[in-house]
């Protein structure tokens, strides 16, 4: 798998073939990416998939108020 989502994957997520149909796609949803030096935007898994690993910590509540 590799880092970045192919031609292909970015075509049928954005459902245009267009670059500057994918780009509006993109900064529509907020999807980070950024272009090439042909101008054809590049998006990582991660920025779409979000990481598998990440571990949320759960953040107990503490008061700042001195007693």
């Amino acid at each position: 798998m590799s880092l970045c989502l192919t031609r292909d994957e970015l075509t049928e997520l954005a459902r245009t073939p267009r670059k500057a149909g994918q780009v509006a796609f993109l900064r529509q949803n907020g999807i980070r990416h950024y272009l090439d030096a042909h101008g054809w935007p590049v998006v990582t898994r991660v920025a779409v998939e979000g990481e598998r690993d990440q571990v949320q910590s759960v953040k107990t509540w503490k008061s700042n108020k001195a007693a």
